[in-house]
Formats: structure tokens, C-alpha cells, sequence
């Protein structure tokens, strides 16, 4: 089966979410300190701040990213089925 649950593509997207605000932390980062104290003005003064944190995230959470991430879980679901499998007294 070569398909995911909804509970498994969840929680795979969560934990590629997770792992994309670690790797663009510095990014989030600067982009908290520009906003900090700021109300509206935030929409065009952090602007570019806000758009090098959205494209570090699509790195991670994109459709092509999320395609690699699927297949390396089903790869070693699969794998973990075998295993199972091979050891399972008949």
C-alpha cells in the first residue's frame, strides 16, 4: 500500500513544519524583531523580512519537498513492514 492516512500525512506535515521553523529560525528571528512594537506598519516595512521566511519555508513544506518527505516515510514504512514480515513466525 503505497498510499498515506490522513493521520500519517498530519503528522508528516507538522514534523516537516517543525523542522523548517528550526532551519529558517534565524530568519523568523529577524523578522519577529522587525515587527516587534509595530501594528500595521509591519505589512510594508518587514515585508521583505516576511518574504525570505515564507521561501526558507517552502524549502521544506513546498510541494516538491513534501513529495520527497512522503516517499522516504513510505519507503521506510514498507521497509518496517518487511522486517516484520520476515520475522513473524508462520
Amino acid at each position: 500500500m503505497n498510499a498515506l492516512s490522513r493521520r500519517e500525512e498530519e503528522t508528516l506535515l507538522k514534523k516537516t513544519k517543525e523542522h523548517a521553523l528550526k532551519e529558517c529560525d534565524p530568519l523568523v528571528k529577524e523578522f519577529a524583531q522587525c515587527a516587534e512594537g509595530r501594528t500595521f506598519s509591519v505589512a510594508w516595512e518587514c515585508r521583505g523580512k516576511y518574504k525570505l521566511v515564507q521561501e526558507c519555508m517552502l524549502q521544506y513544506t513546498g510541494p516538491e519537498a513534501m513529495a520527497l518527505v512522503r516517499a522516504e516515510y513510505l519507503r521506510l514504512r514498507d521497509e518496517q513492514r518487511q522486517k516484520r514480515a520476515h520475522s513473524d513466525p508462520a
